[in-house]
């Protein structure tokens, strides 16, 4: 591997194979124990609850015990590289916005957030005028809106903190 793709280098193949592992270890261990609590036993009518995500969940730690065996084994993989940074940095422009987008609706619902989610990413990644931008968000919303709390009679979140749909009267 060249000197500039290591430099570019977010994280190795080897780390992030010790940190997956690590990860299907913990849920392994969760689930089995988890597993154990239902019953993880044949009993006289059959298995019992927690039979077959016990052994599932042991099938999991014995190929993560493997997995993060090999890993600290094999020294050749920390050189290689799992993400540079500019893949890296696409991921996460899109990976954040989606974050505080899930935390939006949470706090101010579906409705405003999805608008704003939807006009930010046209403005900033589609580099469209922000009068399109927000006429798309709103018009997603609206019919989201329609479509959803009128003719489905289904009501989505409409947030914890303010529910902003209350102030025009449509809540």
């Amino acid at each position: 591997m060249s000197e500039n793709s290591n430099q570019n280098s977010v994280v190795s193949v080897r780390t992030m194979e010790i940190i997956v592992a690590i990860l299907f270890l913990i849920v392994g261990l969760v689930v089995m124990t988890g597993s154990v609590k239902l019953g993880a036993k044949w009993g006289s009518d059959g298995p019992e609850s927690g039979y077959f995500p016990f052994y599932i969940s042991l099938i999991i730690l014995i190929s993560s015990s493997i997995t993060l065996f090999q890993a600290f084994k094999d020294k050749e993989q920390a050189d290689e590289s799992f993400v540079e940074k500019e893949p890296f940095s696409q991921v996460m422009s899109v990976l954040v916005p989606a974050a505080v987008y899930i935390l939006g609706v949470q706090l101010i619902g579906i409705y405003v957030a999805s608008t704003v989610y939807i006009a930010v990413f046209m403005v900033w990644l589609g580099k469209y005028a922000i009068w399109k931008a927000a006429a798309v968000g709103v018009g997603v919303s609206a019919a989201l809106f329609m479509m959803f709390e009128f003719w489905f009679q289904i009501p989505l979140p409409h947030g914890s903190l303010i529910n902003p749909l209350a102030f025009i009267g449509l809540q």
